[in-house]
């Protein structure tokens, strides 16, 4: 017996099967990006193409579209003749990440100190006491989420889309790399330097908000342990659809 489709997937027109398609393709990039976000979904699970038809309730190619579109933004590793898994960043590869990150979030910085209004530091606040508010009820996958829209929300303020994309997409790798190699209990981003940076940014201290960033980048690095942690979930908890 066929699968139902999950509860959230998105409504299509039942007379439009290109957008039907399109729409579970869009779904079932989420989902994973998502968990893999909130850390739900560990680096080196194995991704089936017909575990995620059933789960989808799909064809191979809508799924097949889906992990083209997480490779692409690395995400996903497709394996020839071995299937797709979630991806497993190598020591090296952790390390030009940080890197590239440190030297992208500086000059993200330098442009939104100097491009930021009132208003837009204002909305930063706002944003830092809803990071506290999560923090203190525990719950790891709305930190790990917020963690990330700041540093998304600053990029925003630099007004450089080209800036917002990339650093977007290293954003996603160091999810990963926080998901398989920091100790567990931690915050991938803690409140107390998310605070420091915006006060710079509020002051218009371009330099005091470069050297808090690249503080706190370090600290992060200096967190993670190469420790990879074994998994005994099935795929279908993880995703969150069976």
């Amino acid at each position: 017996m066929s699968r139902m489709p999950p509860r959230d997937a998105p409504p299509v027109r039942q007379d439009d099967p290109a957008s039907a398609s399109d729409a579970m393709v869009k779904h079932i990039y989420q989902t994973v990006f998502e968990r893999v976000m909130s850390q739900q979904l560990a680096p080196g699970t194995k991704l089936p193409e017909a575990a995620l038809c059933q789960l989808f309730n799909v064809g191979r190619t809508t799924v097949q579209k889906a992990l083209q579109k997480l490779a692409h933004e690395h995400i996903v590793e497709l394996r020839p003749n071995r299937g797709a898994i979630v991806a497993m960043p190598t020591p090296q590869e952790m390390q030009e990440i940080f890197e590239a990150r440190r030297s992208l979030e500086a000059a993200v910085l330098a442009l939104a100190v100097r491009r930021a209004t009132k208003k837009d530091v204002a909305a930063l606040r706002r944003q830092l006491k809803e990071e506290q508010a999560v923090m203190h009820t525990y719950r790891q996958a709305d930190w790990a989420r917020l963690a990330s829209s700041f540093h998304l929300r600053v990029a925003e303020l630099s007004r450089n889309p080209i800036l917002q994309r990339y650093l977007g997409e290293l954003l996603s790798r160091c999810s990963l790399i926080v998901a398989l190699h920091e100790p567990g209990g931690h915050a991938s981003c803690e409140h107390d330097e998310h605070a420091r940076i915006v006060d710079c940014i509020a002051s218009g201290d371009a330099d005091g908000a470069v050297r808090a960033m690249d503080d706190h980048l370090q600290e992060l690095e200096r967190r993670i342990k190469l420790v990879a942690q074994q998994s005994g979930t099935s795929l279908a908890r993880m995703l969150g659809v069976g």
